[in-house]
């Protein structure tokens, strides 16, 4: 499995991808500088990517790393969001899990809307 980085200014994170098209798509198009949206327990940005939804889902895991097909975004989720109903997180729609954040999840919390980051390849 390949793994990418997501750096902030003070901070990063490992994530490990999954076997999807998706994640395979965006690994190829890294690396790429973008500002974040964040969403509650969420957050995205965009991606030079159109994948299909695979395995696709709206209740995922602390930590689940998944692309947004309707957006073209990849997004990070970290807690609840503004549509969770169980405490769990939940997107807005149904989104194709590419990875997990292998680490200390709960300091995406940290990033604030807007926050400049980048992500890469993992060498």
């Amino acid at each position: 499995m390949e793994r990418i980085l997501l750096r902030s200014r003070y901070q990063q994170w490992e994530v490990e991808l999954n076997d999807t098209r998706a994640a395979w798509e965006i690994y190829i198009s890294l690396p790429l500088e973008r500002d974040i949206n964040v969403w509650g327990g969420e957050f995205y940005f965009p991606v030079p990517v159109e994948c299909e939804l695979e395995n696709g889902r709206k209740v995922l895991e602390e930590g689940e790393v998944a692309y947004w097909p309707e957006g073209s975004a990849i997004c990070f989720f970290f807690g609840p969001t503004p549509v969770s109903s169980a405490g769990r997180p939940e997107s807005y729609s149904p989104v194709t899990p590419v990875g997990r954040v292998l680490g200390n999840v709960s300091a995406l919390a940290e990033l604030a809307d807007r926050t400049a980051v980048t992500l890469e390849r993992a060498d």
